[in-house]
């Protein structure tokens, strides 16, 4: 969008600054992009357009970072695309002589955004992260811009970049890619990226379950582990799915089912290191911390997705066709869940309502007290 400002933040060397030099090398509308690099020499941006392909007359590349020379050369030049990387390298002379303070951040930023707006130039602000994986700076800089990316790794050399806030579209979407050497490339095929493909059956506490990410639908496998509490107090562990909503999901199993899950240590991980926020991995959830608690593996070709309510009933979600249509390129020959949809090819449709319908049409029981 024209005028419009976003920040790009991710861990060091995980592919913004390649990301930008691909974006700013696509001569968007046809003019010329300003890469702003108060980091890197000449050199190094060359060396790396080089063995990316991108070296264009396009990009006009000033190493600078001092604000002030930098808006006289947007005025002079004029671009369409300007990329600064990074903010916390930029400095002002009015907020100090200290780069990456919360007032140069705030500062500059706002420089940027104000003649990048006037002028209709699209504007890329990369940010490094904490350790807390958070962008570093004040959490202001993110109500400024118009859009927030953030770029994850997952366990593999898979580069997530998933978009928290977008005044123009969708925040729930995001792009797949992989680290190569002519630089980043789009996963072709993601549904089954995540899955991991045996020959013979699931382990206990494995579950497969399509989720909806954005405009896409991910088939992914979720691994449960439960063991006894080492201790008096049970603990939950769980870093891509938030420990609060495995933790509620686990009271809704033990309470309806009668299967007790308070003094064992609870593990959940999802294979391929994405991180999952959408509410239709609560009934996976539940099938993985019962086949995992009873040692009773889940059937090959079965796929699951639904809401969990506090009583234990399973509510519809949305796009459950999408994700039905996902499963046919996969052996699932079952697909559990809330919402009435037809069947479709060779996949089977089963409609549950409760927890317990869930557990029965998986397992074929859920009378189990421990």
């Amino acid at each position: 969008m024209r005028g419009a400002a976003v920040l790009v933040g991710g861990e060091p060397g995980i592919g913004k600054s390649t990301l930008m030099l691909q974006i700013a090398a696509m001569g968007i509308r046809g003019g010329r992009a300003l890469y702003v690099s108060g980091e890197e020499s000449a050199e190094q941006l060359h060396s790396r357009a080089v063995r990316l392909g991108t070296v264009t007359d396009r990009i006009e590349v000033l190493c600078e970072s001092r604000i002030e020379a930098i808006l006289d050369t947007i005025k002079t030049l004029r671009p369409v695309l300007v990329v600064v990387d990074s903010i916390q390298t930029i400095v002002s002379e009015e907020a100090g002589p200290v780069p990456g303070t919360v007032n140069q951040i705030k500062y500059v930023s706002h420089e940027l955004m104000d003649i990048t707006r006037r002028d209709g130039i699209s504007l890329f602000i990369v940010a490094h992260v904490t350790k807390e994986g958070t962008i570093s700076g004040p959490k202001v800089v993110e109500h400024m811009v118009d859009t927030v990316l953030y770029f994850d790794q997952s366990d593999s050399d898979l580069r997530i970049l998933r978009a928290t806030k977008n005044r123009f579209g969708s925040s729930d979407e995001i792009g797949l890619f992989v680290m190569r050497e002519e630089g980043l490339r789009e996963v072709g095929e993601p549904d089954v990226l995540f899955l991991n493909h045996r020959t013979g059956d699931l382990p206990a506490g494995v579950v497969v379950a399509p989720v909806y990410e954005g405009s896409r639908i991910l088939l992914v496998e979720l691994q449960a582990l439960v063991v006894p509490a080492k201790g008096s107090v049970s603990r939950v562990y769980s870093d891509r799915i938030d420990l609060g909503r495995v933790s509620r999901v686990a009271a809704v199993v033990e309470k309806h089912l009668g299967l007790r899950l308070s003094d064992h240590d609870i593990y959940v991980n999802v294979a391929g290191g994405i991180r999952i926020n959408e509410v239709g991995i609560e009934l996976p959830i539940a099938l993985a911390l019962y086949s995992a608690r009873t040692a009773i593996s889940v059937e090959s070709g079965v796929a699951s997705a639904g809401e969990l309510t506090l009583a234990g009933e399973i509510r519809p979600i949305r796009q459950m066709a999408a994700r039905l249509k996902a499963t046919r390129s996969l052996s699932i020959r079952k697909m559990i869940g809330p919402a009435s949809v037809d069947s479709i090819d060779s996949v089977e449709w089963h409609r549950v309502d409760t927890i317990g319908e869930a557990i029965a049409s998986v397992f074929g029981s859920s009378d189990f007290r421990a």
